[in-house]
């Protein structure tokens, strides 16, 4: 039985400019670069620069929305003289015009360089090996990761020889083998644990007394001293405390991952560049945005002519009709990326202008203790946009201030109330947990338990479990661990 009936429903569906634009808004300066690049690439009807041509026309008639089927635009649909402007400079032009050029796009050049696992062959190459030998090493080396050390058993490599360099040996071999790879620099390299790692650069120094206890410390007593059972340690190599001092001073010189001292790697270091730069001028604070969000756009000039042409030809072929509807689409794509560009920076700007406002005792002093509580809704309601564009705006961007480059997200915190009431940030709590922990007596570190108490004497009563939260999130480790002699 067919029935027919009426259904009401809300639905809300983005457009294609909508999510263009919140794709710009969550990308950081170096991204966004990037993004217009391609689409500077995949748009002809795009180019940047200063170059003298006519622009876009800011404002479109709404007549030319383009439709979801191509075929339905017909050349007579679309007014040329819409498409031509004879403004000298838009808007979008002008508002970078005011920087200076330091704040020009500067391109970071990478060194060439050999790998770290070609270094160390290199260096093989000076030690005497047989051919059997030679290839165990070099199988060693290329099992050395980033850190300096070979992680995987002697039985494993054993088999692994066996089976893909058909190399037929024996652990002990291979350990002799691996006692040459360990004589490479940086010292400590080829190292199984950390022990083993720490005892290699040890036996390299020149033995002393402090070197010699050292090592013993490290080959008989490795867990009591990682524990810091400091008492146990003199007991056991019957050694006073300055000894152990010395000892422990000795160890502390050392790279517990060799790899990294590497110079000569070629890996790429993530460079940040701030979305925003926040000074105080005067006593009162002042935002800008970063020049680079701001690129200048313009049509290109062949595009130009070719509407110039068309509009100006008596008689209009095909190909020259179907030309107009493919340049039709590029321009309509042009105009919605510049406003899109227009409005990412408008977001990012409103955005981070209320950010620095609700924080102002912190951009002026830099004390983290000044840091108001805010959560993305604060914001958001501050500046009557959605939860989700202040969190993309927040997420990934960088803002420099007077007291170092800093992400945005990490001025965002819960409250919670002191005696007195009042509402203050996780931060600050987190600010003066680091204080009390650095000013305590190195020699007996303050439990979690002690924290919280004199926390709590402080004003800010919060629960033991709470105190080892926020400690591990400053990573900082247990009072045992904190524990020197």
């Amino acid at each position: 039985m067919l029935k027919q009936h009426l259904q009401f429903r809300l639905s809300q569906k983005l457009s294609p400019q909508q999510i263009q634009l919140m794709k710009l808004i969550q990308l950081p300066t170096q991204a966004f670069e990037q993004r217009l690049k391609q689409e500077l690439e995949e748009n002809p009807a795009l180019e940047s620069g200063k170059a003298e041509s006519v622009e876009i026309e800011e404002n479109f008639d709404n007549s030319f929305e383009e439709s979801t089927d191509n075929d339905t635009i017909t050349t007579e649909d679309i007014n040329i003289d819409d498409y031509l402007s004879d403004d000298e400079i838009p808007d979008y032009r002008t508002q970078v015009n005011n920087y200076s050029a330091d704040e020009d796009e500067k391109s970071i050049p990478y060194a060439a360089g050999v790998s770290f696992n070609q270094y160390l062959l290199n260096q093989l190459s000076t030690v005497y090996l047989d051919d059997q030998e030679w290839a165990i090493a070099e199988f060693l080396v290329g099992s050395v990761d980033e850190s300096g050390y070979i992680r995987r058993p002697l039985s494993d490599i054993m088999d692994d020889l066996a089976f893909t360099q058909n190399i037929f040996t024996d652990e002990a071999t291979i350990e002799r083998v691996l006692s040459s790879v360990q004589t490479l620099d940086p010292p400590g390299v080829g190292a199984r644990s950390l022990e083993e790692c720490l005892a290699i650069q040890l036996k390299r120094k020149e033995p002393t007394a402090a070197v010699e206890l050292a090592i013993a410390i490290l080959e008989k007593s490795f867990e009591q001293f990682t524990k810091k059972h400091f008492e146990k340690l003199q007991a056991k190599h019957n050694i006073s405390e300055e000894e152990l001092k010395n000892a422990i001073a000795e160890i502390e010189k050392l790279n517990p991952k060799p790899g990294g001292s590497f110079s000569g790697n070629n890996r790429i270091v993530e460079h940040v560049v701030p979305d925003f730069s926040i000074r105080i001028v005067d006593g009162e604070l002042d935002l800008t945005l970063n020049g680079r969000n701001a690129p200048e756009l313009h049509v290109s000039k062949e595009y130009t002519n070719m509407l110039m042409g068309y509009k100006s030809a008596k008689e209009k072929s095909k190909s020259q009709k179907d030309t107009i509807l493919f340049i039709k689409q590029k321009l309509d794509a042009a105009k919605w990326f510049i406003d899109a560009i227009k409005q990412r920076q408008q977001t990012l700007y409103i955005t981070m202008n209320a950010i620095m406002q609700y924080q102002k005792e912190y951009f002026l002093t830099g004390d983290e203790r000044k840091l108001k509580p805010m959560i993305l809704k604060d914001i958001a309601d501050e500046i009557d946009m959605d939860v989700s564009t202040v969190s993309r705006v927040a997420n990934s961007k960088y803002v420099d201030t007077p007291y170092g480059t800093k992400l945005i997200k990490d001025f965002f915190s819960e409250s919670m109330k002191n005696v007195q009431g009042e509402d203050v940030s996780t931060r600050e709590i987190k600010k003066i947990l680091e204080t009390v922990i650095n000013e305590e007596d190195k020699k007996k570190p303050l439990t979690d338990d002690k924290l919280a108490k004199l926390l709590k004497e402080k004003g800010y009563p919060i629960a033991r479990r709470t105190v080892a939260k926020y400690r591990e999130q400053l990573g900082l480790p247990v009072a045992r661990l904190r524990k020197q002699i």
